[in-house]
């Protein structure tokens, strides 16, 4: 494991921010999700695997074999990835309740609880409308306002914090705490709360099936590297068990994990290799303004990712611009993978940081754009 200098091609330099990088993470093996998760998805109005675009252009300029964007702007009706794992966790609660297995009144409605930066909030919302169920969200400090409004048009009541989302997340937890038939569907978790974030992760994986039979569709094998928008970290905890689980034989797979430069919390937890809890200031990318790892993550992150990397908010605009220049509309959070995946293969000291990734002009990388520009419109309001 070793840290070098972060190097960014945006036109703002950065705060003397650390590049981490791992040498042994490919060698790291997990079990892999329940493949029952895809057939649930399989079965819900509207489903349909999301695009996976191939840009020839970036592969030039990252100076690869082929680049792909895993587009998920428009997911079962809503504008983020964020909805896979809301939908079969709810799924779950569910389940469990009409079972008895979970307490409460059984069959009976119950209150679907949880904190959110933008997405993760309208997802549980809207699943719980479908699900004939109510649900209550707290919302913290720098979402934009049309992000709010989105959720209220979803039928959950709103609770704005002036605060961080680590406060709202603590408020979501002991209102769902002290209510009756209330649960709290968190997407990060915390010792003594780590199912059903756990069936969140789970949820995420059908994205990564998709993603296999897409690149078999178009000839290629195992990506050389995937660059992943990291928050809590659950979406890339997802990503760890589906490429550290795959069989023996197959090509291993980078992992780089990109956060905000004011919020980087997985950056100072795998600098220290213990998770820690970082202050978190305004960015534009909201879905990524996280301040601690969630429990449940660390462990893959610490073992499987590869790599992480921070950005600034000018990194992320001019990669929002530039995905919107070949038809993909990408909010910031979504565009933060290709600002990660410059500011690890360009710039000064690539060569170091592309040998360490194993990525080289014959390369595949696929870009998890995490959200359309429906989701957290903070775009155009960012300048380099």
């Amino acid at each position: 494991m070793s840290k070098i200098p972060y190097v960014s091609s945006s036109p703002t330099p950065p705060r003397h921010l650390p590049w981490f990088v791992r040498s042994d993470a490919r060698t790291w093996t997990c079990a892999p999700p329940p493949a029952e998760v895809r057939d649930f998805h399989a079965e819900q109005p509207g489903y349909a695997p999301t695009a996976l675009a191939e840009l020839p252009s970036l592969a030039r300029e990252l100076g690869v074999g082929r680049v792909f964007v895993k587009d998920e702007s428009s997911r079962l009706g809503l504008p983020a990835f964020k909805a896979l794992g809301a939908s079969w966790a709810v799924h779950r609660v569910l389940a469990e309740r009409m079972n008895g297995d979970g307490g409460g009144s059984g069959g009976g409605q119950v209150r679907l609880v949880t904190a959110t930066d933008g997405n993760h909030g309208r997802a549980v919302a809207r699943m719980a409308r479908l699900f004939g169920q109510r649900s209550h969200v707290f919302v913290p400090r720098g979402v934009h306002p049309a992000a709010v409004t989105a959720i209220e048009d979803e039928g959950a009541v709103v609770t704005l914090v002036p605060g961080s989302y680590d406060e709202a997340v603590r408020r979501a937890a002991d209102a769902a705490a002290s209510g009756r038939d209330t649960v709290l569907v968190q997407d990060t978790a915390w010792p003594g709360y780590e199912r059903i974030p756990g069936w969140i992760v789970e949820g995420y994986s059908t994205l990564f099936a998709e993603i296999d039979a897409q690149l078999d569709a178009a000839g290629v094998g195992s990506p050389g590297l995937v660059a992943v928008p990291v928050g809590v970290g659950s979406l890339a905890q997802a990503a760890v068990a589906h490429y550290r689980s795959r069989a023996a034989g197959s090509a291993p797979t980078a992992l780089l994990s990109v956060e905000p430069d004011t919020a980087a919390c997985v950056l100072a937890s795998l600098d220290r290799q213990a998770p820690v809890s970082v202050p978190t200031g305004a960015t534009s990318m909201a879905g990524l303004n996280c301040g601690t790892v969630s429990s449940l993550a660390w462990p893959f992150l610490r073992d499987g990712l590869d790599a992480a990397v921070a950005v600034t908010d000018a990194d992320s605009a001019g990669a929002a611009r530039d995905l919107a220049a070949v038809d993909v509309a990408a909010g910031p959070c979504g565009a933060a993978a290709l600002a990660g995946a410059r500011a690890a293969l360009t710039g000064e000291g690539a060569t170091e940081r592309r040998t360490a990734l194993a990525v080289g002009p014959t390369s595949t990388v696929v870009l998890l754009s995490t959200e359309g520009t429906a989701a957290n419109p903070h775009v155009q309001e960012v300048r380099p």
